[in-house]
């Protein structure tokens, strides 16, 4: 009985889901795309519910009641292998070391990656397989233009046309808020010296369309300057172009990045990427944890380009802001423990502790609720001697006073969408 009630959770939820989406998806949706609505209801019900959304009955065993303490509340031996070294510099130095011994290039932007997954270096991973699931990674993309990061500036990317669109629309917004202030102000001169609150409201209204025109100036001047340019200009056509060919090129669909939607799925499956010596060691782990437990290893960040990571560090001081951050390498990837029991952390922590002791990754159990684990390229620890000059670092000793990812949000964690299937959770990653 035990074992049918721990399976049965899930799929009720998948169902419900399905049920409720029967319900409420409009009959011009259920027939919208090369595939109708009905084709995801199949003969069986564990097929119905699975077929209909794969995300959901995954990230429903994920987060299933085990019936006993989970996460940090579990009670687990800790392996000395996944704990903190005395000298807390040197979990830092470690993987700092092996990005100068194996003189790793990383991405500083959304450009950068697009061209290392062209060459192979990364590898773009599916939302959901029967071994993982990602949970809430790229959870902070937006659906802006992609730019291009050069001496600490972001810089939209815009084709031809759409840079002229873009010009017209600045001109409009800055037209149209200048129109609106000067009969705000004529509104003000009308009123008398007792209609103090609404002065206020239309003062208060006044400043904010001064800051509209502000922005939009700001914002056209930086056009001005890196789009002057012609040869600049031609640079950055073609970095846009790439990332246009990237997202006709990806399999499981053609993601058209003048669609913001679509921008910011895109997105989303690039920094769903690891380098292949990474991603081999993941799939070990969770091929591991699936087979013991059947349940999906969830996975809350793969690479980010110092972009991203800067973009993080602004909402949150935890995300690290050293040189070359770890996950910036895309050999490092973070296991959601959270909902795992005392079993399951024993199990994934025993099997990351012989990873570490045959020297083929470094590790640490950080209070935040995951395991950051960081692949060796060549499945070795770096030179010593790198890694003791990596500690005297001034940068690396200052950064091990943060955590090295960001905080998980609860309360964005429903906001992320996946490239293809499914929902997921936003999470500051």
């Amino acid at each position: 009985m035990g074992k049918i009630k721990r399976h049965s959770a899930p799929l009720l939820i998948a169902l419900v889901v399905v049920a409720l989406a029967g319900l409420f998806i409009s009959p011009g949706l259920r027939k919208r795309g090369r595939h109708s609505y009905t084709n995801y209801l199949p003969t069986t019900a564990i097929a119905q519910a699975a077929e209909a959304n794969p995300w959901t009955v995954a990230i429903a065993k994920v987060k299933e009641d085990r019936g006993e303490p989970a996460g940090k509340q579990a009670k687990v031996d800790i392996p000395h292998q996944v704990r903190h070294y005395s000298d807390t510099r040197r979990f830092l130095a470690i993987q700092v070391a092996e990005v100068r011994e194996q003189k790793l290039n990383t991405p500083q932007d959304l450009v950068d990656l697009a061209d290392m997954i062209k060459r192979g270096e990364m590898v773009t991973l599916q939302p959901v397989t029967e071994n993982y699931i990602l949970f809430g990674v790229g959870g902070s993309a937006s659906k802006e233009s992609f730019t291009r990061y050069e001496n600490g500036k972001s810089i939209p990317l815009f084709s031809e046309t759409r840079l002229r669109q873009e010009y017209a629309r600045l001109a409009e917004s800055g037209s149209k808020s200048a129109s609106e202030i000067a009969s705000f102000k004529k509104e003000l001169s009308g009123l008398t010296k007792r209609e103090r609150s609404k002065r206020a409201g239309l003062q208060k209204q006044v400043a904010a369309k001064e800051s509209e025109i502000k922005a939009a100036s700001e914002n056209k001047a930086l056009l001005d300057r890196y789009y002057g340019d012609a040869a600049r200009k031609a640079q950055l056509f073609s970095n846009y172009e790439s990332l246009a060919s990237l997202g006709k090129s990806l399999p499981g669909r053609d993601f058209n990045i003048e669609d913001a939607a679509a921008r910011r799925d895109l997105k989303v499956r690039m920094l769903s990427s690891l380098r292949p010596e990474a991603l081999k060691v993941m799939e070990e782990i969770a091929v591991s944890y699936r087979e013991k437990f059947d349940r999906p290893l969830p996975i809350t960040s793969l690479v980010r380009p110092d972009e991203y990571q800067l973009q993080l560090s602004k909402t949150n001081p935890n995300a690290t802001r050293i040189e070359t951050p770890p996950h910036s390498t895309g050999l490092a990837f973070d296991v959601y423990y959270r909902y795992m029991s005392a079993a399951e952390q024993t199990h994934v922590m025993d099997h990351l502790a012989r990873l570490k002791d045959d020297g083929r990754i470094e590790v640490l159990r950080e209070n935040r609720d995951h395991y950051h684990v960081f692949a060796f390229v060549d499945g070795a620890r770096p030179n010593e001697t790198l890694i003791s000059a990596s500690m005297g670092h001034n940068a690396t000793a200052k950064a091990v006073k943060q955590t090295h990812h960001a905080t998980v949000s609860k309360k964005s964690a429903k906001k992320a969408v996946p490239a293809k299937k499914g929902k997921v959770s936003k999470r500051r990653r």
